[in-house]
């Protein structure tokens, strides 16, 4: 296949009016633990905290004077959106950026402050990309596509012509975050053609694979849903420019999960003292993996950092589950004998290993249901081994610590069984954070099906997750699937889920 023709685009590419020349930083700390030599591409730096202002950059300066006078439009509830909000305002061009009623007020605030005028629509990035492409239409604006535009793609690639001038000697390896794919592709094109023996890897949340499913495919896919954590890569579809780029070029797509992102968000802390997003941090997350599942040893691996828009509130939920992603810690159910020391014989029974958290209730005359998190030795059958202890004493243990709903809900629920709530069907939902959101819900919902159990929980971002108990008699539970499927929110059946069997059910 002949190489796409964006070398000379990348080499021409005007965005250092807005952006810097990000660093290339050792990470003596991961180097060290992953016995490779690590460089993290500092993008998170950038004035946007984002790398996205270089391909808005490069795309705007290139419009000609009239589209300059009729002004840019875009539909982005993030970096995006700032990076074409900063860019328009250096080059004294009217910006309109269209985002979703969800997205965080601290977004909106960042872009009305660099002068662009914000409408909000709908109630998805779909909705507000429809808008302002109509928008774009009726105005004669310019539309400028977060990924899906060479221009942009070019900008991107930026990124890679940088990271091969401040490092002369091989490199293994070079991790991208992937959502449209347009840093990918910007990456994977350059550096293949400069130097071929770089593999170029992908990364994408588990729960946001479209890369992934496309490059399995051998086509472009469509996903019915996509994960929420990492919201800077939550896209459903990968870019119809990007994707035969990233099918010539790009060597393997790792997923990683959201615990595994949390770590990766602590190391990169550790290291830097620097606070990536979600997003910025998959690629450490996967160079982490990528070592351990492949016995990497004595490589030059370069992970790019992103983005750090990371809203404060997040921090409490990453941190509850980095040690979880570094399997440092366990959450499990135990049943313990309900009697008189039960508790201190418990701990003997664990060893020398910290509790984090200890959550009980009384469940009858003989057993009580322990919701316990037990801090892991760093060896790599710590947990099984600890199973197996507590197995050879004869108590009843339950892994948790892959369970959603229990990270999510469960751990803050630990009150005990609801003996005369009969026919109760429990459902994990994703909520947008918008006024009336719950009021839908309950109003859509029949009189008839009496809400047993709630629990929310808001981790700073666009949506809360919401765990409900509903009852509903067998047969009327097909009106109620329908009334699930109008209501448009995620969801999951839970009903059936070990955690809540043991502690609520």
């Amino acid at each position: 296949m002949k190489p796409y023709p964006y070398l000379e685009k990348i080499n021409n590419a005007h965005v250092y009016d807005v952006a810097m020349k990000s660093p290339l930083e050792h990470a003596p700390g991961l180097s060290k633990r992953l016995n490779n030599t690590i460089f993290l591409k500092r993008e998170d730096l950038q004035p946007v905290f984002s790398f996205k202002l270089r391909g808005a950059y490069n795309k705007i300066i290139q419009l000609d004077e009239t589209s300059r006078t009729a002004g840019v439009i875009t539909a982005s509830a993030g970096n995006h959106a700032q990076g074409v909000a900063l860019s328009a305002q250096r080059l004294n061009i009217n910006s309109v950026i269209v985002m979703p009623k969800t997205t965080p007020q601290i977004k909106v605030k960042s872009v009305k402050s660099y002068g662009a005028d914000v409408v909000l629509h709908g109630n998805t990035y779909d909705d507000a990309y429809a808008h302002a492409k109509k928008l774009a239409s009726q105005n004669g604006m310019t539309y400028v596509h977060p990924y899906d535009d060479p221009d942009v793609i070019a900008g991107q690639g930026t990124v890679a012509k940088e990271i091969l001038d401040q490092h002369a000697g091989p490199i293994d390896a070079i991790f991208v975050p992937v959502g449209g794919g347009g840093l990918i592709a910007g990456v994977a094109t350059y550096v293949k053609q400069m130097r071929p023996e770089t593999k170029i890897i992908g990364v994408e949340p588990a729960d946001a694979a479209c890369l992934y499913e496309a490059m399995k495919a051998g086509e472009r896919v469509t996903l019915e849903s996509v994960g929420i954590f990492a919201d800077g890569v939550a896209v459903r579809q990968i870019g119809e420019n990007t994707f035969p780029i990233c099918q010539q070029y790009v060597d393997d797509v790792i997923l990683v999960g959201t615990d595994e992102i949390c770590a990766a968000i602590k190391d990169i802390f550790d290291d830097t003292r620097a606070i990536t997003e979600p997003a910025g941090a998959l690629a450490i997350a996967a160079l982490k993996k990528y070592v351990s599942q492949n016995n990497i040893s004595n490589q030059n691996l370069v992970a790019i950092n992103s983005g750090a828009n990371m809203n404060f509130d997040r921090l409490r939920y990453v941190s509850e589950r980095a040690e979880l992603g570094e399997n440092r810690e366990t959450l499990l159910a135990v049943t313990i004998p309900e009697s008189p020391g039960s508790f201190q014989t418990f701990c003997h029974a664990i060893g020398q290993r910290n509790i984090t958290e200890f959550n009980y209730r009384y469940s009858d005359h003989d057993k009580a249901h322990v919701f316990a998190g037990i801090q892991l030795k760093p060896t790599a059958t710590e947990k099984d081994d600890l199973i197996k202890r507590l197995h050879k004493k004869n108590y009843r243990v339950l892994d948790l610590s892959d369970n959603e709903m229990a990270k999510s809900h469960i751990r803050y629920m630990v009150g005990g069984h609801a003996s005369q709530v009969e026919n109760e069907h429990v459902y994990r939902f994703i909520f947008p954070e918008r006024p009336g959101a719950l009021l839908r819900f309950l109003t859509h919902m029949s009189e008839r099906w009496n809400i047993s159990m709630f629990h929310y929980r808001n981790h700073g971002a666009a949506y809360g997750r919401i765990l409900v108990g509903v009852q509903v008699p067998d047969e009327e539970m097909k009106e109620f699937e329908s009334f699930l499927v109008k209501l448009e929110y995620p969801f999951w059946e839970e009903t059936n889920n070990p955690a809540y069997q043991v502690f609520l059910g």
